[in-house]
């Protein structure tokens, strides 16, 4: 996911405004504790979204995949007094010490962390999304889309995460064995793009952002 010369990147990161020490120490026991750690936001995208998050000002947001939960306490940081975040993952493995890292955080009460698969409890929520931010398995994207959609206001947003997949998917040669994931997501842009309800986006921040704006 190295798609800038590494100057850049520390250039960038040095002058972006830091990460809270909470964040701070989610992101480095994260490393230290947990597998797979490439999946965290980190700093420059935890940045990147709670900027996103206090431009909207949105009532209520839904994440798709917590992981140990970084991307939702940035989201959380721009919810109106009132707002609240629903996220869900389906790892019941990763539950402790991620409920921990929420419990102390000073919007504890804005975030709704729940354990489960998204594609059975998304259709039992009944809250209007101003913003969507899916970042699960990418086998599933499509789904999640789909099973979001009207729920999302017009106007409001959804962000899908890793749409970049490593550059792998600007990266298709002839004759060249795609991968199932790489597919996926190269079917999932082009729905995106294609989408005439939407206006799309595709930022490369870090894994890459698909931001899709809904218009009817």
């Amino acid at each position: 996911m190295d798609f800038l010369p590494k100057n850049i990147e520390e250039y960038s990161d040095k002058h972006t405004s830091p990460e809270s020490e909470l964040l701070a120490k989610l992101n480095r026991e994260t490393h230290v504790k947990i597998l797979q750690a490439r999946m965290l936001s980190g700093h420059i995208q935890g940045r990147v979204l709670s900027m996103f998050s206090n431009m909207m000002r949105p009532e209520n947001i839904l994440e798709i995949g917590t992981y140990t939960g970084y991307s939702a306490h940035c989201l959380a940081e721009g919810l109106t007094e009132n707002g609240k975040i629903i996220t869900i993952d389906v790892n019941e493995e990763l539950e402790e010490f991620t409920r921990k890292f929420f419990n102390e955080s000073p919007l504890a009460d804005k975030i709704d962390y729940r354990i489960g698969d998204a594609g059975v409890i998304i259709p039992t929520l009944t809250e209007t999304f101003d913003m969507v931010f899916i970042d699960a398995d990418k086998m599933n994207y499509q789904k999640y889309y789909d099973l979001v959609f009207d729920k999302v206001r017009i106007g409001g947003y959804i962000i899908s995460d890793n749409v970049l997949w490593s550059g792998k998917v600007a990266d298709i040669q002839e004759g060249k064995k795609i991968d199932k994931d790489t597919q996926n997501l190269l079917n999932f842009n082009k729905m995106c793009h294609d989408d005439p309800r939407t206006e799309n986006l595709l930022m490369p921040i870090r894994d890459g952002l698909m931001i899709s704006r809904r218009l009817f």
